[in-house]
């Protein structure tokens, strides 16, 4: 690896992709590739074939994916497990067909079993069943982790899954109908504030447990990688640190400045009870996270306020 190596980072202009895009920038990268989805649509294998054939990539960064939250997931289930299978298999089988030695493929801590054990280990994937609102999508990175493994057993390339935990932070999605549930939560907080301090109605008890990372701190974990020969073929990326999804609303609604009530909508599902990673591989290996959940938090809701145009306001 050099600073002029041809990096190709799928998904380059949404929240993980430009965090990663950044970060590279940065550390004084200066042959990144990133082609919008209007000019290569990902889920069309002779258009990515093409692609690799002309721009020849040295190296591979899949941070492209069909993603979304509870709702989404459950009333696009299809589309959740085709595109992304669609999307990752054109790219590997690329990649591996036009000699890239190293890819580093993003996924998501959901391809754990619900009920796994905790905290997280790499160890638990395939053990149990599934979490039923996110099968989907976790079903197809789950099969994107096993190839990238299976070519590291049969060709012997570089090519390792990053599993990260929840993830947040600049250019995050804030669009109610699909967002997940931190950048949700801002919104609501933020519009309910504007609205007289109006109550915010939250989904489920509030008593499930999350992890968040801030989507910085993942880039650097990408970055790691990428300046690293990592020994085994995934590693789960987050803080090793989590809390309950009421502890959350209550940090967000002070640093949002609501002064209004929570409302828990028990008829909603709440998800997995619980998903804290097991970190301790990355620990081993010299990467850990920087940012606190509060700083993360703060440097959002920054974000949205200086982008809140985009958004357009709904009832609440």
């Amino acid at each position: 690896m050099n600073n002029e190596t041809k990096i190709y980072i799928a998904g380059h202009k949404g929240m993980v992709g430009s965090a990663i895009w950044r970060t590279l920038s940065a550390k004084g990268y200066t042959n990144l590739i990133g082609v919008s989805s209007k000019e290569l649509d990902l889920r069309n294998q002779q258009a990515v074939s093409d692609f690799f054939s002309d721009e020849k990539p040295e190296v591979i960064i899949d941070a492209a994916a069909r993603v979304g939250g509870i709702l989404a997931n459950n009333d696009y289930p299809y589309q959740f497990i085709m595109e992304n299978m669609q999307i990752q298999n054109n790219l590997i089988d690329s990649a591996l067909k036009s000699g890239v030695e190293k890819f580093i493929f993003l996924g998501s801590s959901c391809i754990y079993p619900k009920l796994a054990p905790q905290p997280l280990k790499e160890e638990y994937l395939l053990s149990d069943t599934l979490e039923p609102t996110n099968e989907w999508y976790a079903i197809a990175k789950i099969t994107g982790v096993k190839t990238c493994q299976a070519i590291r057993k049969q060709f012997g390339k570089d090519y390792v899954s990053l599993m990260p935990t929840n993830l947040y932070g600049t250019y995050d999605n804030f669009d109610l109908n699909t967002s997940h549930v931190l950048p949700a939560m801002i919104r609501k907080f933020h519009e309910a504030k504007q609205n007289n301090n109006a109550p915010v109605t939250l989904w489920g008890s509030g008593t499930p447990m999350r992890e968040f990372l801030f989507v910085d701190d993942m880039a650097e974990a990408v970055v790691f990688a990428l300046e690293n020969k990592l020994p085994d073929y995934l590693y789960n990326v987050g803080t090793g640190e989590d809390l309950t999804i009421k502890e959350l609303a209550e940090a967000i609604q002070k640093i949002t400045g609501h002064e209004g009530q929570i409302i828990w909508d028990s008829t909603k599902p709440d998800g997995t009870p619980r998903k804290l990673m097991d970190v301790s591989k990355m620990h081993e290996l010299g990467w850990k996270h920087k940012i606190e959940l509060h700083e993360g938090i703060q440097k959002t809701y920054n974000w949205f306020l200086e982008n809140e145009g985009k958004y357009k306001k709904v009832k609440l």
